[in-house]
């Protein structure tokens, strides 16, 4: 049986993050982009509305693995990608940071010995805890092209032994989605009015890792400690963090707070930078903070994203410190704004995604080239 021509370039996908920071990479490959939305995030709040928000094409397959556990999330996706790919294989496949998507994207293209891109790659926690840890090494260590966001992203995959021809130093999307997704002035304002909020005079908290939100007392010391907050806290709830909150009967904790529900990611950013401060669990707020120029507690026991720790942002574990630490900002908050403002951020000039397509063409014409000298 003829083994069907290669067309397009497949990209893998699932999460909302996953949305937001490959949205500038497919719009730069156009019409070959295939891309393929495993359903890992289904809710419509961080699937549909965020989909149509970024003016993504319409998916060649939604695969509708949400909701179940990450065995069973990676291998139905690995199980379906393997049909698409069989039955019209792409040129090369796209991945992007460490989500269950991520490693059944990636392990489907190796399965058909199709080149592989990762996008985001050489990030490190050094936290064998984290599920995610496990992910971007295995999918580095298949992939034929790393594209690195930081000279430190580099290093790690060097101390790896990943050889130097597949790393290329490319910048961070978060750069350009950033600038792509915000919000004009008057349109920033109007957002802050729809949720009665003052620029400044507020603290954002988002959580849904579940470090964070499967232990019980865990989960009720961060409530806890955000009522303590001298500053008006919003916090838009993830689903799995509102969901396990009621399970464990802490809603009385949210009280205090200002909850709303997950809002389209330039809703977000216009809060983000128009916070006081933000406090998150979440490693995409992380890169974010620093193109806002903002500051960031992130609450967890290890991060990837060193890059920012010190500058814009610190790091604490789930205890007395977060309302400390929060409250001594706000007192100093103006001299703290001035000093982030002057602070460049890590994560490159906005060009992240016309270079890794740029890249991609060029990893695909070397191939063709060994392609036409083997035969």
């Amino acid at each position: 049986m003829e083994t069907p021509a290669r067309t397009g370039i497949a990209v893998v996908l699932g999460t909302r993050p996953e949305m937001v920071k490959l949205a500038g990479i497919i719009a730069e490959l156009g019409e070959q982009a295939r891309v393929f939305h495993t359903g890992q995030h289904y809710d419509p709040a961080l699937s549909g509305d965020v989909w149509s928000s970024l003016g993504l094409p319409e998916p060649e397959a939604v695969l509708d693995v949400g909701g179940a556990t990450r065995a069973v999330q990676v291998a139905s996706a690995l199980h379906q990608l393997d049909v698409h790919f069989a039955e019209r294989p792409p040129r090369a496949v796209v991945v992007q940071g460490d989500t269950n998507a991520t490693l059944a994207g990636a392990l489907a293209a190796n399965a058909h010995d199709i080149p592989l891109i990762h996008v985001e790659a050489g990030l490190r926690s050094f936290d064998r805890a984290m599920p995610e840890e496990h992910n971007r090494v295995m999918v580095d260590h298949l992939s034929d092209l790393l594209c690195a966001p930081t000279s430190t992203n580099v290093a790690n995959l060097r101390a790896e032994n990943v050889a130097a021809g597949r790393v290329l130093l490319t910048g961070n999307t978060v750069v350009e989605a950033v600038d792509a997704q915000r919000l004009d002035d008057r349109a920033a304002s109007a957002v802050l009015d729809a949720h009665g909020l003052t620029p400044n005079r507020y603290v954002l908290a988002t959580f849904h890792r579940p470090e964070n939100t499967d232990p019980l007392e865990v989960l009720t010391t961060i409530l806890e400690e955000l009522a303590k907050i001298d500053a008006e806290v919003v916090a838009p709830l993830h689903p799995r963090t509102r969901s396990r909150i009621e399970k464990a009967g802490l809603s009385h904790l949210l009280a205090p707070l200002t909850v709303i529900d997950p809002v389209p990611p330039a809703e977000f950013l216009a809060l983000a930078g128009n916070a006081a401060v933000l406090v998150s669990d979440s490693g995409g707020v992380q890169e974010e903070c620093s193109v806002l120029k903002r500051p960031l507690l992130v609450v967890r026991a290890s991060t990837e994203r060193p890059e920012v720790i010190g500058t814009f942002a610190e790091r604490t574990n789930p205890g007395p410190e977060i309302s400390l630490i929060v409250n001594e900002w706000l007192d100093g908050l103006a001299a703290k704004h001035a000093e982030l403002a002057r602070t460049p951020s890590p994560y490159g000039d906005g060009s992240a995604s016309a270079r890794i397509a740029t890249a991609i063409h060029s990893l695909l014409a070397r191939q063709a080239e060994q392609h036409l000298s083997v035969r």
